[in-house]
């Protein structure tokens, strides 16, 4: 079956086809593949940065967000890596003030992949929410973080915002057929999500 990944050039099976577990967010024309990863996405809700060593011994830091490149014309290029380049550690800042919570929904209770997951860290001042980190997983080529979503949040009653939260955040969500359920799912996962960490923080 083509793949552009595999094969630059020569089309995106997936587009037309079998394509319940891909994204709705992210994705291009030429490729609509998903990050599957549980790790990386509560890693993005938290910040953390990627250490690297050139093949020269040079080093440097990526902040997580900015490892997995987006497919655009070239989904063959898949991080922001170089020829040779490895990560070496990663490095996670002091924990953010709120409550951390991460929910994942899955085919079966096991050894499955994520068909949505959250991750969420949410600071509550009363009954208002005073800042929010959502990243969300199995819906993008890269864990995804709504930065838009969080700003509707910040000053939000906390009564209210979970809706506003998830509709910002999957307001760009485009199904392909098959995976047009993620959508609603993403909203609805990210509203329970953020509704739980609110009331425990």
């Amino acid at each position: 079956m083509p793949c552009n990944k595999r094969a630059p050039g020569s089309g995106c099976a997936a587009l037309q086809g079998f394509n319940r577990m891909h994204a709705v967010l992210g994705a291009s024309e030429t490729c609509i593949a998903v990050h599957p990863s549980d790790m990386a996405v509560a890693m993005a809700a938290l910040d953390a940065q990627i250490e690297t060593t050139l093949p020269d011994g040079t080093t440097r830091t990526i902040a997580i967000g900015d490892l997995r490149r987006l497919p655009s014309a070239t989904p063959h290029v898949e991080t922001a890596l170089g020829h040779g380049e490895m990560i070496t550690a990663v490095t996670l800042p002091p924990p953010p003030p709120g409550r951390q919570l991460y929910r994942k929904v899955r085919d079966r209770a096991s050894y499955a992949f994520v068909l949505v997951s959250v991750a969420t860290v949410v600071e509550t001042s009363g009954d208002r929410i005073r800042s929010a980190r959502i990243a969300i997983g199995g819906v993008a080529p890269k864990p995804w973080r709504p930065r838009e979503a969080e700003y509707v949040l910040a000053g939000a009653a906390a009564a209210d915002a979970a809706f506003s939260g998830a509709e910002t955040a999957l307001a760009g969500a485009v199904g392909r057929g098959g995976n047009d359920f993620k959508i609603p799912l993403a909203k609805r996962t990210l509203r329970q999500t953020l509704a739980a960490a609110a009331e425990g923080a």
